[in-house]
Parts: C-alpha cells; structure tokens; sequence
C-alpha cells in the first residue's frame, strides 16, 4: 500500500493592509493501491492534487474564507517606529570591548554621549549599540543614529 499526501497553499493579500497577506491551506492523504503502473500512478497524483488546489481555490471565490479581524486585546499595542532599547548583551559586549581597549566606563560613556547624545550606554537603543560596538571593533558604522 502507498501513501499519497497532496497539498496547496496559497496567500492572498489583506485589502487595506500593506505587506499583510492571509495564508490558505488544505492538504489530503490518501492510500493508493499496490501494482498500480507508472502512468496510473501518476493520474492519481494529479488528480488528487487537482482536486486540493481546487477546492482551495473555489472556497477563495466563493469568500467562505474571509479573513478574521484580529481581536486588538490579541495584540500589545506597539508603536511600529519604536526601536527596542540596547539588549543586556549588547551592553555587555560594550564594556567588555572598552576593557579590552584599555578603556574606562566614563570614555565609553563619553563616546556614546559623542555619537548618540546620550548620557551613558544603558540608554543606547540597538541600533546606537550596533553601530558603536562597530565602531569600537574599528569598523565604520555605515548606519548614522536614529
């Protein structure tokens, strides 16, 4: 006995939501019998994928999937041009690579006063964190601060 698994996806843009699609998807199993020949074998490929990619289509045209508002309490309000503020990781990689500079937390905080106008390195976004653990490797940082 052989298994047959057929399936189809498809997205399709959400109207009034830029870079927002709605991802549809349905897939079968089937048991084939044994002894079928090459060519039966492969009409039963087609056909049952046939069968999954149209019925995917005809419940896209028939709008019996319309896609489901989200519920907003689903969902932390986020202000999308926010940027995250510097990873404890980030931080700590900027003063591993001051000591190993030879240089104090007041230099280093300097430095990111310099570059980002900032008071010291804990209030760095990652971005700022990126691009001056870049600078402190010696690598000019092609980004400027946001």
């Amino acid at each position: 006995m052989l298994k047959l698994n057929a399936s189809f996806s498809k997205k399709v843009p959400v109207a009034g939501q830029e870079f927002s699609s709605q991802s549809y998807h349905a897939s079968v199993e089937t048991e084939l019998p044994d002894g079928l020949t090459p060519e039966q074998l492969q009409d039963r490929i087609h056909q049952t994928f046939l069968l999954v990619r149209t019925s995917v289509e005809s419940e896209l045209r028939n709008g019996a999937a319309q896609p489901v508002a989200p519920n907003p309490a689903q969902f932390p309000a986020q202000t999308p041009t926010a940027i995250p503020k510097a990873s404890g990781k980030q931080v700590k990689y900027l003063m591993d690579l001051a000591i190993s500079q030879k240089m104090d937390v007041q230099t280093l905080n300097a430095r990111a006063s310099q570059c980002f106008g900032i008071a010291d390195i804990n209030q760095l976004n990652r971005k700022q964190a990126s691009d001056l653990i870049d600078m402190l490797n010696g690598k000019e940082a092609h980004r400027r601060a946001a």
